[in-house]
């Protein structure tokens, strides 16, 4: 009966074969973490007859969840009812999805990205006539967002009453969630946050999906934060057969919230818990592992656990120390061309830096020598301008008090709708207390503007309504778009700057609707709703098409969860990395650490480190010592190549 266990190492079949419970699984980097989370979802449905509707599995990309699901159809290989895998904001958003309305949302709510933030915080800010001087829009979103993470609601946001500044930002924080109701959409954070008000308003709705998921499981564990905890420990409380899978190595996500402590505490927080940990890595020789192991062994806010590998000896890592980034960027690009010509594909090689900015002079050396590469976790593609016009329209069409995207197409392309006019309408919508969109249908009526314009907006406001009506037929995503694009004369205008300007913007907006399609025969429920709630919940990574053979160029942040045979870590450079604003704290200097062990354990067979005697960023010059993260390797493991024959002493 068990016969599918057998190609697991002892204590994974542990792991899968622990049901009830509490249970931790301490999975190192390369343990064959997903396998064990598939196989013991595929155990509980085959071998302990457990109902998989009654199974919920989270993890945080899309890519993640797509893969768990295909590997258990893959094991278990049925068609039939299967068990919720997904991510903790699209489980979130399911659950609003059919309880917002309790919360004071209308069902056809959306979710705003950074940029709709943004523009909402700034008309909070003039509102309240705060300038510039004491908060950027951008500190006043990281304030909010951090409460959000922390599980704090406005209500709740209680600073320092002596901290002006903060308790402005708290004043902020309660106009914002009203602006965002009042526009009927939610913003990231909200997912998590509303969900744990909707669980403590209405206790028979939580006791509703306690008995619905009697088995949960939680995937990287380690990078959850307050909020997520609470969810996952009100959803749990009941049955308390709670599994989460994670590595507190590989902790680095602090800066956005995630609290290492839910996975060190976690015995604490769930008594009787089982611990299970999985020490053998597949993935990495052994070498660039006992290197990894040498690093992270000197923070003390961890577990005792040390990563083995039967895998071979493999190469000494070569540390590179270049004049400066230039002479970085050619080493590195170099090196790729010898190993193209000795049969390594480009797709497995990738580039890891600490910051963006590094990104530059590798991207200028890559094009030089005419090496194929990809950003990841750069500039997204649903960020371009032409991309967020055309789903602007698509979020008016599913929600006329989108006042934001309203405002975005109400003169795009252009149509003589200028400011004066934008203007008159906003004074209108708050003297009448009526939406952006009701309000020009109301002014259009009662012809409250000169015949020009009056007939620029009917134009607007009918072209909007056709398109209204045709989503009550539930169309196709792709036939919908083509149709925006073409009757809202988006398509001709970005043809016409794309012919002026040699870009390709038609293009991208080609790539949406080929998105479209494919979202149409994936035969989801939902329509335009889902499209877009789908495209709200896409990470950096979801959009890493590791297939394409090219160099994968990426922060070493959004390298979490891939791995690659050949491996350049760039910037070994104390200040650097670890960061300067971190290196000072001890805290921030673990994490620093833990980040580099996961650059490290990214690699399968060779790891290039590399630093420069000096380096310009940011129009300053630095000279800085060799990262520190550099001498707790072992000598043994480092091979050293200088860029010229004179000595460099590397650690005075």
């Amino acid at each position: 009966m068990e016969q599918f266990l057998n190609d697991l190492n002892p204590p994974q079949k542990e792991a899968v074969k622990s049901v009830d419970g509490p249970i931790l699984i301490f999975a190192g980097a390369g343990s064959g973490k997903t396998r064990v989370l598939t196989y013991r979802i595929a155990y509980l449905i085959k071998e302990k007859g457990i109902n998989p509707l009654q199974i919920l599995a989270v993890t945080f990309t899309n890519k993640a969840a797509d893969e768990m699901k295909e590997r258990v159809r893959k094991i278990l290989g049925f068609n039939r009812v299967e068990p919720l895998i997904s991510t903790f904001h699209s489980f979130a958003l399911r659950i609003l999805r059919i309880h917002a309305i309790k919360l004071g949302y209308k069902e056809n709510f959306v979710i705003f990205d950074e940029d709709d933030q943004i523009k909402v915080i700034k008309e909070c800010m003039f509102i309240q006539g705060i300038g510039e001087r004491l908060f950027t829009p951008q500190t006043l979103l990281k304030i909010i967002e951090d409460a959000k993470n922390s599980g704090i609601t406005p209500d709740m946001f209680n600073p320092d009453p002596f901290n002006i500044p903060m308790k402005q930002a708290g004043v902020i924080y309660h106009l914002y969630q009203d602006k965002l109701k009042e526009l009927n959409a939610m913003d990231f954070g909200d997912l998590i946050l509303n969900n744990i008000i909707l669980f403590e308003r209405y206790p028979d709705i939580l006791k509703t999906y306690q008995e619905r998921f009697r088995y949960v499981l939680v995937d990287e564990y380690q990078d959850t934060n307050a909020a997520q905890y609470t969810l996952i420990q009100r959803l749990t409380a009941k049955h308390k057969n709670l599994c989460v899978v994670g590595d507190d190595d590989q902790s680095i996500y602090q800066w956005r919230g995630a609290d290492i402590r839910n996975i060190l505490q976690f015995e604490q927080d769930f008594p009787g818990a089982k611990i299970i940990k999985l020490e053998q890595n597949y993935r990495s020789t052994k070498i660039i592992l006992n290197a990894a192991n040498a690093i992270v062994k000197n923070n003390k806010g961890r577990k005792n656990k040390k990563l083995w590998t039967e895998n071979h000896e493999g190469e000494a890592i070569t540390c590179y120390i270049a004049e400066n980034e230039f002479f970085e960027a050619n080493y590195v690009a170099q090196k790729i061309i010898e190993l193209r010509e000795e049969g390594i594909n480009f797709r497995d090689i990738a580039i890891f830096y600490r910051i963006n900015a590094q990104s530059r002079v590798l991207e200028e050396e890559m094009v030089r020598l005419q090496i194929p590469y990809t950003i990841v976790g750069g500039f997204r593609f649903y960020e371009r301008k032409e991309i967020k016009d055309i789903l602007a329209y698509l979020r008016v069409i599913v929600n006329p008090y989108d006042s934001i995207s309203l405002k975005r197409i109400i003169n795009t392309p252009p149509r003589g709708i200028g400011k004066a006019t934008l203007t008159k309408i906003e004074n209108y919508s708050k003297s009448k207390g009526l939406s952006l969109y009701d309000s020009i249908k109301e002014i259009v009526n009662r012809k409250e503007v000169g015949n020009p314009i009056l007939r620029r907006l009917k134009d607007f406001i009918s072209l909007i309504e056709k398109f209204i009506e045709k989503n009550k037929d539930n169309p196709k995503v792709k036939k919908l778009l083509e149709e925006i694009a073409e009757d809202s004369d988006l398509k001709m205008n970005i043809k016409q700057k794309d012919e002026d300007s040699e870009s390709f913007r038609w293009e991208n907006v080609e790539e949406l609707i080929r998105a479209a399609d494919e979202f149409d025969k994936s035969e989801q429920e939902g329509g335009v709703s889902a499209f877009l709630d789908r495209i709200s919940l896409v990470s950096d990574i979801d959009t890493f098409d590791d297939k394409e053979n090219r160099v994968a160029m990426m922060t070493l942040h959004s390298a979490k969860g891939l791995e690659f045979p050949i491996v350049f870590i760039v910037g070994m450079e104390d200040g650097l990395f670890p960061y300067y604003r971190r290196k000072e704290n001890l805290t921030d200097m673990e994490e620093e650490r833990r980040l580099c062990y996961v650059g490290i354990t990214r690699a399968k067979e060779k790891l290039f480190l590399s630093l420069t005697k000096q380096r310009s960023l940011f129009g300053i010059d630095w000279r800085n010592p060799p990262s520190p993260f550099l001498k707790e390797i072992p000598d043994k493991f480092l091979s050293i190549e200088l860029s010229e024959k004179d000595s460099y002493i590397v650690y005075p």
